[in-house]
């Protein structure tokens, strides 16, 4: 590597994000999109030694736009995406927004033996009752009946997916 990149390289190196992106901005002649201090002192240390040295080789181009090609881009997320290109009316309906997938309907129960005491619990619309009291999570009244501060989901073993 040339001498004089090197000295330019170790000067980024203790620039910092605000001065790599003005400097950005004045090698690339563009914006630099990201404010990730590491990834702008790499494509700037990259793209002054491609400047001396030369950058990709033609081949080497051709196999990263094939690459390229092969790859199934991403742009939405999954469940979008499969959303839009599903017909209509073939997907399954939303839950209940704001709902814990691993709860059971409201109406359910869920019982478990905790130091030979049966604990019930009723699951509510917005909520739980336990012994005649309402309580807004599992962790609460699994609290109260344990006097100990457990997961809600943990305590009452609850890992399955209800909404599906």
């Amino acid at each position: 590597m040339d001498e004089a990149i090197g000295r330019e390289i170790d000067r980024l190196a203790r620039m910092n994000t605000k001065k790599l992106k003005a400097y950005y901005l004045h090698l690339l002649g563009e914006e630099a999109h990201s404010g990730n201090r590491m990834y702008l002192y790499r494509r700037l240390a990259w793209k002054l030694q491609a400047n001396v040295e030369g950058g990709l080789s033609n081949r080497a181009q051709e196999r990263a736009h094939r690459l390229a090609d092969d790859v199934e881009l991403r742009l939405l997320p999954r469940p979008v995406s499969q959303a839009l290109a599903a017909p209509l009316g073939a997907l399954e309906p939303l839950p209940e927004a704001g709902r814990d997938r691993r709860l059971p309907p409201a109406g359910c129960s869920l019982q478990r033996s905790y130091q030979g005491r049966s604990i019930k619990v009723r699951v509510l619309q917005s909520g739980f009752e336990y012994n005649g009291r309402q309580y807004a999570s599992l962790s609460a009244v699994a609290h109260h009946a344990t006097g100990t501060r457990w997961n809600g989901f943990t305590f009452f073993r609850l890992q399955g997916d209800f909404a599906a």
